[in-house]
């Protein structure tokens, strides 16, 4: 019994022992977890969680958390996400201060809307707390100033280049642009017109739409674009706008064939959340978004992702996943990365009641700009605050489904396929089905649907011959004709398409002070295109695009014909010192000659020698004989060679005298020049008055307007003592006209200033600019042209009559300076003339050549004689010689006076030599 007694104690007590230990385990265990525990790190997330967008947001987060842990369990931190519903600005605003106080959140996930993003920032900024947005594509914040501030979503500014890449791969000229009226949609427009610019696409023109507009105002809007020129429509509005525009669109008929609509990611991305029928009104919409390239986790996410929509009822009226719930996603992973990487040990405790600046957001930040992994949406990594630029993905909408057809990317920029190594044209892209069925690609702009280009013609007061307009109530039309209006004409006959048009009048009330450049402003709100005489200038190019011009180009001058014609004026064709040098010259000649003429005057010849020596000039000059018909007027061979000389430059003297008194007598010699009162004339409307003030300097109290030729004469009459003007500058195709009707009383002088000629007027960027400027050069220089001219300007009218006909370039006098050579020539030759006659040199000289020649035609008379007979082979050239001597006919000895005559066998050769040489002799 004892035994059994103790038994059962110590039993019992062993119980104890046990149970003691086993105590002992558990609260050890149990301090051991809690000294393990995670640490959480509270992440605020601000949201309109009652709509479909952000309980779609709110659902990819939450699954973030969770998917992320369950991968990493080990991990010592934990996002605890505290989120806010904020459906207003307001709330937004009241939540983020909230969760900052309150939960001390260390990175706010938000703000749901642009609006609020300034506000982020700067309070993010001033407490050095993270702020993060999946959803801003552009933002106003500048990340220079504001970096904490983050955006996890492709970046819109290239989004705009990827739009610009395609439209001009599709070589569209201009586009057109709707977008949503608040400050996210002003500011996608200006990061589009920056890109298209770069491409050299221009902007026609914006339509904003607000996001409060019913059905009425939108239908009004599409009801307008038919009437412009544009066929290409740009669409960034949100999907709650765009899920109603297009069915409207539809019904305006503006989705129908040679129509182009472009969506934005801010449509695209939720193609798969709009009902059928919206669907179904987009058939043949081209859009781009981010590509999500194709994975496992992507598609387990998905099919987790419907089935937690499916087992939460409380979801409402959830979205469909898309791009922005991906990023989402990303965004919460990419903090759950970064936090792990700080020691959770530094999170200050500051109080619930003040705003401090953090410790942790630091390093959260720094962390976060460096942190890279493959998310679900693609390649996460921040530059500069925002997600690294990626592929876009061009789709087209077909049917109830889109088609990839193509990708853009930053590097290669359009590609076929991704796998790609370089850049294609839009060409090689899939086939698109365009609006209206069509697989043809829209040209890109179109005449304007209402039947009418609008062409706006001005009012002339004078030159009608350009442009006359009047308004006829009868017809209700207006009637046109003129220079400007035949070459409009003509090349409508030359587009390659046809236009139905009606004319405009500009200033129809007629005021004086109306101008070319006001007419240019009123394009394209007025006018579709300007038709006139109307001049490429360039401050006028920066607000408008002309075609080519069709009419002579430049200004110049025009003044009064003043001939100063007086008795005197026979003199004025050489200048004193030519005259003066002509009488030294003609007294030199003279003297020169009597020299000559008296040497031989002492020597005496026969009428032998005479006969001879003119036998002789008759082969080397016949402009001898013509002149000197009697050769007794000089007996002197040098006396003839210098009259020879003379001769030739009093020729050139007096065909020059008669042209230079020709351009005297028929050619303004005025020299123009501004007096001190002077008054220049230009027309009234045109650019000359800021031509002449800006580029020539003269000042506008200078200047006097006028409106006809008629005009321009008067005041040309009266002068500018008498109110009137000296002079007029206007364009050349003006003073055409002005020359023509008072030809012999004015002329055009000085330069020409350079002008772009008359041109029709368009829109910037208008595609019709091209296509009028095709047609002109056809019209320009196809046989019409003469025939167009002459039937506005009068018979003989040519723009091809070179300008310098009708210019006047001045005379003068002839001077002694151009004739210098001459009178060089002539005295050189005088000089030698006296140097052989009368110094004994030079009698020597001139005889030994004559010896010369006389020795080289006896040789060549000799060859032609006897051609095959060698002189060394004829024997006894001594009883030839005697032969030849016999054959000489003696005459009587000369007598005082005379010059001994020989008569000379044919056959003898050789005494020929030495009878031109006795003669030789007795002549020196």
């Amino acid at each position: 019994m004892l035994n059994s007694i103790i038994y059962g104690s110590r039993f019992f007590a062993l119980i104890l022992i046990l149970i003691l230990i086993l105590l002992l385990l558990l609260v050890i265990d149990g301090n051991a977890s809690e000294g393990s525990r995670p640490s959480a790190i509270p992440i605020g997330v601000v949201l309109d969680t009652n709509s479909p967008m952000g309980s779609m947001a709110d659902l990819c987060m939450k699954m973030a958390v969770s998917d992320f842990y369950a991968k990493h369990p080990n991990y010592t931190t934990r996002l605890q996400l505290h989120t806010r519903n904020a459906d207003t600005l307001l709330h937004a605003n009241f939540a983020a201060v909230e969760l900052l106080k309150h939960e001390e959140v260390q990175g706010v996930i938000g703000p749901p809307g642009s609006t609020e993003e300034t506000f982020f920032a700067e309070l993010g900024q001033t407490v050095h707390v993270p702020i993060i947005s999946f959803a801003s594509g552009s933002s106003a914040v500048s990340y220079t100033d504001n970096r904490y501030f983050l955006r996890t979503t492709p970046d819109d500014a290239v989004q705009a280049q990827a739009l610009a890449a395609v439209c001009k791969g599709f070589r569209w000229s201009e586009f057109a642009v709707l977008y949503e009226d608040t400050d996210y949609g002003s500011q996608f427009v200006s990061l589009l017109n920056k890109a298209f610019q770069g491409v050299d696409i221009a902007l026609a023109y914006m339509v904003a739409i607000p996001n409060s507009a019913n059905d009425t105002h939108i239908l009004k809007e599409l009801n307008k674009l038919p009437t412009k020129q544009t066929r290409v429509f740009l669409v960034h509005v949100n999907p709650s706008l765009g899920y109603r525009l297009f069915p409207l669109a539809k019904k305006a008929g503006v989705m129908s064939e040679g129509y182009a609509w472009i969506i934005t990611n801010s449509l695209s991305v939720f193609m798969n959340s709009m009902d059928s029928a919206t669907h179904d009104s987009m058939e043949g919409v081209v859009g781009i978004r981010p590509y999500l390239s194709r994975s496992k986790d992507l598609e387990s996410f998905r099919e987790r992702w419907k089935r937690n929509v499916a087992l939460n009822s409380s979801a409402g009226s959830i979205m469909e996943l898309n791009a922005y719930g991906l990023l989402a996603y990303d965004a919460v992973t990419a903090l759950a990365i970064a936090v792990e990487k700080i020691n959770s040990s530094i999170l200050n405790g500051t109080e619930k009641t003040n705003l401090s600046i953090s410790t942790f957001g630091p390093q959260l930040l720094n962390k976060l700009s460096s942190t890279r992994f493959r998310g679900l949406s693609g390649d996460f990594q921040l530059v500069d605050g925002k997600l690294k630029a990626s592929a876009f993905e061009i789709f087209n909408v077909i049917g109830s489904g889109e088609r990839s057809v193509g990708f853009w990317t930053p590097d290669r920029g359009i590609v076929r396929d991704l796998s790609a190594t370089y850049s294609t044209s839009a060409d090689e892209l899939k086939s698109i089905m365009w609006p209206g069925d069509s697989h043809a690609r829209p040209k890109g702009w179109d005449i304007p649907t209402n039947g009418k280009l609008r062409v706006g013609i001005p009012w002339k007061h004078g030159f009608v011959e350009f442009v006359d307009a009047i308004n006829d109530p009868a017809k209700s039309h207006v009637q046109a004709s003129g220079f400007s209006i035949d070459i409009f004409f003509a090349t409508l006959k030359a587009l390659p398409f046809s236009i139905n048009y009606e004319f405009h009048i500009y200033n129809d009330t007629r005021d004086i002070n109306w101008s070319y450049d006001d007419m240019l402003h009123k394009i394209p709100e007025e006018f579709d295109m300007v038709v006139g005489d109307t001049t490429n200038w360039a401050p006028r190019a920066e607000i408008v695009d002309f075609s080519l011009p069709y009419s002579e180009s430049g200004v110049i001058l025009v003044v009064k014909n003043k001939k100063p014609f007086d008795m005197w004026i026979f003199v004025k064709p050489l200048s004193g010192d030519l005259w003066l040098a002509i009488i030294v010259a003609c007294i030199l000649m003279g003297i020169v000659l009597l020299v000559l003429e008296r040497r031989v005057a002492i020597t005496g010849t026969d009428s032998m020698r005479e006969r001879r020596d003119k036998s002789g000039m008759v082969y080397w000059s016949p402009l001898a004989v013509l002149a000197f018909p009697e050769r007794n007027m000089v007996s002197n061979s040098w006396s003839f060679v210098v009259l020879v000389f003379w001769l030739f430059m009093a020729f050139i003297l007096m065909q020059s005298y008669t042209a230079n008194l020709s351009a005297i007598l028929t050619v303004d010699q005025l020299k123009f020049a501004f007096s001190d009162n002077y008054y220049v004339g230009c027309q009234d409307g045109s650019f000359m008055k800021k031509f002449l003030t800006d580029q020539l300097h003269i000042s506008a109290s200078r200047l006097r307007s006028y409106a006809s030729a008629e005009q321009y004469h008067k005041a040309m009459n009266l002068g500018s003592k008498n109110g009137g003007i000296d002079a007029i500058f206007d364009e050349i195709p003006y003073m055409k006209i002005f020359l023509s009707k008072y030809d012999s009383q004015y002329k055009m002088v000085g330069p020409t200033y350079r002008t772009g000629g008359f041109g029709f007027a368009f829109p910037k960027g208008s595609p019709l600019a091209a296509h009028f400027s095709k047609a002109i050069l056809d019209v320009t220089q196809g046989p019409n042209m003469t025939a167009i001219e002459q039937a506005n300007f009068g018979p003989g009218y040519s723009s091809q009559d070179p300008l310098s006909s009708t210019i006047s370039q001045g005379t003068s006098s002839l001077s002694f300076h151009e004739f210098a050579g001459l009178f060089v020539i002539i005295g050189s030759v005088t000089v030698l003339a006296l140097f052989c006659s009368e110094t004994p040199i030079g009698r020597k000289l001139t005889h030994k050549t004559r010896q010369f020649l006389h020795a080289c035609f006896h040789f060549k008379t000799s060859t032609l004689v006897n051609p095959v007979e060698d002189a060394s082979s004829v024997a006894g050239g001594e009883d030839f010689h005697e032969s030849v001597q016999n054959n000489v006919i003696s005459s009587p000895s000369p007598q005082h006076g005379e010059v001994e005559m020989h008569e000379v066998g044919l056959t003898d050769a050789q005494n020929l030599g030495a009878i031109i040489d006795s003669n030789g002799e007795s002549n020196s």
